[in-house]
């Protein structure tokens, strides 16, 4: 860790950590609430994913449907409308969006072949973004001064690292550069996340042998054809255990930084909270050692 202490992370003037967990734990809160405080650098992972490294696919697939309908096709063939993504820290729903989920047209869905593509496309986008973190963390310094960096990285970040393997590339870039902090829900938390995603299912980037295995296994219980099945069904009963198949890569990522509860983070109300948030958890690290 880049901090072996706490009283050396209290003392940091340049303090640099990236937030990690299961979607709607806190990670986007607390680092929106270090950037409002003053003299934090956010770095959202998702952002970047959304402008730099996939703006282009969502961009298209914008273009794609609007030439579906003639009044905007003649508008785009003349160079007389301009169409691009809004994308912003707040709302990441053209990503969403385009990643989509597979299964019946009619319903909203894509074909199961050209989702799977989209999903690499993701994998390679957040690995890059994330590999991207320490130029970042150096722009920050150079070009606005801002010594304390965050990082805020999706929920699929334990999707493309191997935080077993020591030499992971993408774990060893963020380790050397960052505290990494595991914001560790419980069932509870779990129970509200799946509720939570009931209502209002969203796409989301999962590993590809558990992805297949899951639209296998789906569409053997309903039988249903690809082009049938119910996207938001299959979205909803693939959720549960994705989270359940992401906690122990979340644990094995906690081995390299520290822990802290959501529940001690939703009590959390300013830097000073949070900084001693972190001092007590690498404490309890070193009270584990």
């Amino acid at each position: 860790m880049i901090y072996q202490t706490a009283a050396e992370w209290q003392a940091a003037s340049n303090k640099r950590v990236l937030m990690f967990g299961m979607s709607g734990l806190g990670k986007t809160h607390l680092s929106a609430m270090l950037r409002e405080a003053g003299g934090w650098f956010h770095y959202s992972v998702d952002y970047r994913i959304g402008t730099r490294y996939m703006g282009e696919y969502i961009a298209d697939n914008f273009k794609r449907e609007a030439m579906k309908v003639p009044f905007l096709r003649e508008l785009l063939l003349t160079d007389s409308v301009y169409i691009a993504s809004n994308i912003t820290f707040d709302n990441l729903a053209p990503l969403s969006t385009y990643l989509g989920k597979p299964g019946d047209p009619a319903r909203g869905g894509v074909p199961f072949a050209e989702y799977m593509h989209r999903q690499t496309q993701h994998r390679d986008a957040e690995i890059a973004s994330l590999l991207d973190t320490p130029r970042f963390i150096s722009r920050a310094q150079d070009i606005y001064g801002y010594g304390n960096f965050v990082c805020d990285c999706g929920g699929s970040i334990c999707e493309v690292v191997d935080a077993t393997d020591p030499a992971d590339p993408v774990m060893r870039a963020l380790s050397d550069n960052l505290l990494m902090v595991w914001i560790k829900g419980n069932e509870a938390h779990t129970e509200e996340l799946i509720r939570r995603f009931d209502r209002a299912p969203k796409p989301m980037y999962y590993q590809p042998y558990f992805l297949e295995r899951m639209w296998h296994d789906y569409r053997q219980m309903t039988g249903e054809a690809e082009d049938a099945v119910d996207p938001d069904a299959f979205v909803r009963w693939t959720y549960a255990k994705a989270l359940a198949h992401r906690q122990p890569r979340y644990a094995a990522m906690a081995n390299w930084g520290v822990t802290i509860s959501a529940e001690d983070v939703a009590q959390v109300r300013d830097v000073t909270g949070l900084t001693n948030l972190i001092a007590q958890a690498i404490e309890a690290r070193h009270a584990r050692a």
